[in-house]
């Protein structure tokens, strides 16, 4: 008997694997995301209340004391999970289709950006709008300096500094100072 088991495109993204980026609801899911950016973005800066109630609907997780600079951009939201503590700096971008997890105490310099999305190399795969998603995933007590770039997959352990103007292309250990293009570690953390 052959019981092959059919998945929906919604369903192969969450589970890394190729999918069809038009599958039925996926605009619309973005489109509410888009909403809710552009509300946060426009919030007087002394409404913390009211950035904090939109961050909270914009995340799919938030811990006690979420501080997001403006301006924020993500592709859905709802796959973006942050722990207690979290700082982000302004112009943060989160291409989503993947899940994005921080830990407690993760504090992000401005101008970086944490991508899913993996697009193949195959230029006909490419113009048919498919794409793969990988999660990334950062520990506890992070600090990331500005203008950093997270690629599709990464894992960062706890207790790391990544230094400004990186290109993380590949998992960071625990208790380290990594930097450059690609980024490396340069030194332990006692």
């Amino acid at each position: 008997m052959n019981s092959e088991i059919t998945m929906t495109e919604r369903e192969k993204c969450d589970a890394g694997l190729l999918y069809d980026t038009t599958f039925p609801g996926r605009e619309e899911m973005h489109l509410q995301c888009a909403d809710l950016c552009y509300d946060y973005n426009h919030t007087r800066p002394s409404d913390t209340k009211r950035r904090e109630e939109l961050i909270r609907q914009l995340f799919g997780k938030v811990g006690k004391n979420p501080y997001v600079e403006p301006n924020i951009f993500c592709g859905f939201g709802f796959n973006i999970e942050v722990g207690d503590n979290f700082f982000a700096n302004n112009n943060c971008v989160f291409v989503d289709p993947g899940k994005i997890i921080f830990g407690d105490n993760v504090f992000i310099g401005p101008n970086c950006g944490f991508y899913t999305a993996h697009h193949p190399i195959d230029p006909v795969l490419r113009n048919q709008l498919y794409e793969e998603a990988f999660p990334i995933k950062v520990g506890d007590n992070v600090w990331f300096g500005g203008g950093i770039h997270v690629v599709p997959g990464v894992t960062i352990g706890s207790n790391v500094v990544i230094g400004a103007g990186s290109v993380v292309v590949k998992d960071i250990p625990d208790n380290v100072v990594a930097v450059g293009n690609p980024c490396r570690v340069v030194r332990h953390i006692d």
